[in-house]
């Protein structure tokens, strides 16, 4: 009886797993779960695209389709679902399905037990921005995260993606994702974060020589990229992304895109490429060309410093929400600190530059109220709310960016990792231990105290004061740290000559608007906020500014008339006297060998 008995319970189990296997067939197979994007662009002087996908394998009798509500990279809200018409769903046999805006980002399909789905919709475009989708007659951007809808709870779904644009553009596709072998214009992304992380760039576009690194390919391709030297740029290009990579001593990607959406502002960072605002114009001069020079350097070091080293709370992401971290006075601002010294390793600036590139650094924050008020840590945290570069109007005077002191924090952390280890050591050994341990080893970010961690096991002590220099307001001791690294630097407080009232204005009209009012100042003691219109200035209609103050002198009392709060008022104001820092760098005279040594090394001699 004992022997049935077992061999029952084993035959049950030999059943069960058959059972389990047909399962697991039939889910690959007849069910298997995809999603195919198509997205068209034949009549691009509407600014409309017309998106359709078809997802095939569907379990359940309801499916959420979500908009994200952010894009990584660009850390505010984007309203991209306001830009989302016509939906509509339907299943194989064409039925259509009814549906329901749940949420202002969500659309509930009932699907009715079909295990196929089909959705056409419309995205209308707006501005040219690297963060938003733009559609004209001669070139296609799309911001993917505004574009594409994403099943709820299937990030993780692979996706392919069908291009048909205008048929008298260029047929080059200039995107990080990979084609699909066989199939013409059609691209394939993992997962729905990479499809997110991939912007693509189709029209009326040039693509300049590509060029190897480590036998990796590069390219760049741009729409309205003007005039200037294009061998040269290469050229340079070329040695700032050796430079930007030996920093980690890693590639990760098998090619790397530059996209060029045309002329404008910004630049967002991906995995394998970067979408910028770009004019060649701009490099005609010397100035102009290391601005660009630097951005280019930002953007590419990067798909290092954010993407793939990064802080814990930037990825996986939820686009339901506002994904906030502490961290990015070191993703963002540490960055700003490579691209210089990218800039400088290849050869394209001098040792002056580079040294007023970050006196303007310190200049930018130390000189305004906001470093009285706001930490690099509160600046990372509350950028959602305050913008990339801080708070406007009169709340600018209690806000900094991360974009500024940021990089400052990291040349001191390189400066004291150096001094502390005899130049064995610098901030580069940092980025390869965040790079080697979490993303490659562990494959997720680091935390704010694993961070802390991995720069004091380089350094080998602590390095507390420098923490607390980026998660507080306290004064900065910046001759200890720059003097590491055998610079001088001038934080005397220099009297500006002339009268001061402390506010900048533009016309408008017959009269003067207020754009901003520092802190503190004389106008702002006297009640005087942005917005208010001067009427008059003793007596006579206001022109500009520069006129006004050229000769007036500290203590002088000046009448002014102003409209404000719907009101006529006349204030007096007394001039105060300005102090300014300029934080210049230069060389100390009597450096020791070891000063000497760090200095050489960090600037790439």
């Amino acid at each position: 009886m004992e022997y049935n008995i077992l061999s029952f319970i084993n035959m049950l189990r030999f059943y069960k797993g058959i059972v389990s296997l047909l399962l697991l067939f039939f889910s690959n197979t007849i069910w298997a779960q995809s999603i195919a994007y198509t997205v068209r662009m034949e009549n691009p002087q509407n600014h409309i695209y017309q998106v359709s996908f078809t997802y095939t394998g569907l379990t359940s009798s309801v499916l959420e389709l979500k908009m994200p509500v952010w894009t990584p990279g660009y850390y505010q809200l984007m309203n991209y679902a306001k830009s989302v018409e016509g939906f509509e769903a339907s299943d194989e046999a064409g039925k259509i399905l009814p549906f329901e805006k749940s949420t202002p980002s969500t659309w509930q399909v009932r699907t009715g037990g079909s295990k196929t789905l089909k959705v056409k919709y419309q995205v209308r475009t707006g501005m040219s921005f690297v963060a938003s989708n733009y559609l004209d007659e001669n070139r296609a951007y799309i911001s993917p995260a505004g574009l594409f809808l994403y099943p709820r709870g299937q990030l993780n779904q692979k996706v392919t993606v069908t291009f048909v644009p205008d048929s008298s553009w260029n047929p080059r596709i200039a995107t990080g994702l990979d084609s699909l072998a066989g199939l013409p214009k059609t691209y394939i992304a993992p997962n729905f974060d990479i499809l997110y992380d991939s912007p693509i760039l189709i029209g009326k576009t040039e693509e300049l020589v590509p060029f190897e690194v480590k036998g990796i390919p590069h390219y760049f391709v741009g729409y309205n990229m003007g005039e200037f030297d294009r061998v040269t740029f290469i050229i340079d290009l070329k040695k700032i992304v050796e430079q930007a990579s030996q920093v980690i001593g890693d590639i990760p990607y098998k090619h790397y895109t530059f996209i060029a959406i045309g002329p404008g502002g910004g630049g967002i960072e991906h995995l394998n490429s970067t979408a910028v605002s770009f004019s060649g114009k701009q490099m005609n001069t010397r100035s102009g060309k290391l601005k660009m020079y630097n951005f280019l350097a930002h953007e590419y070091f990067h798909h290092y410093n954010v993407k793939r080293i990064r802080p814990i709370e930037l990825g996986p992401f939820d686009y339901d929400q506002k994904n906030k971290t502490k961290m990015l006075w070191v993703s963002e601002g540490f960055t700003v600190y490579y691209e210089y010294l990218a800039v400088k390793r290849a050869g394209l600036m001098t040792d002056e530059e580079l040294m007023k590139a970050f006196q303007k650094e310190i200049q930018s924050y130390e000189n305004k109220p906001g470093h009285l008020f706001q930490s690099a840590t509160q600046s990372s945290y509350e950028t959602w709310e305050d913008g990339p570069f801080g708070r406007t109007g009169d709340e600018v005077n209690k806000t900094i960016s991360y974009y500024n002191k940021g990089p400052v924090l990291g040349a001191m952390l390189d400066f004291a990792i150096r001094h502390e280890t005899h130049n064995k050591k610098s901030l580069d050994d940092v980025m390869r231990l965040l790079y080697q341990q979490y993303y490659q080893k562990k494959q997720r970010g680091f935390t704010e105290d694993e961070f802390r961690k991995g720069c004091e096991r380089i350094a080998g002590t602590s390095l507390q004061e420098i923490f607390d220099y980026a998660s507080t307001t306290q004064e900065i001791n910046y001759p200890k740290y720059f003097g590491y690294a055998g610079l001088a630097i001038d934080t005397t407080t220099k009297a500006l000559a002339g009268g001061w009232l402390g506010i900048n204005a533009a016309t408008k009209g017959d009269s003067l608007l207020i754009t901003n009012v520092e802190y503190e100042s004389p106008a702002w003691k006297a009640g005087l906020r942005s917005k208010v219109a001067i009427l008059e200035i003793d007596d006579q209609r206001p022109t500009a500014l520069d006129a006004i103050w050229k000769d007036r002198k500290v203590g002088e009392m000046v009448k002014m008339k102003v409209w404000q709060n719907g009101k006529i008022k006349e204030i007096t104001v007394t001039l105060g006297q300005k102090g300014t820092k300029d934080f210049t760098l230069s060389y100390l005279p009597q450096a020791s060998p070891l000063q000497k040594e760090i200095l050489q090394s960090w600037l790439g001699q």
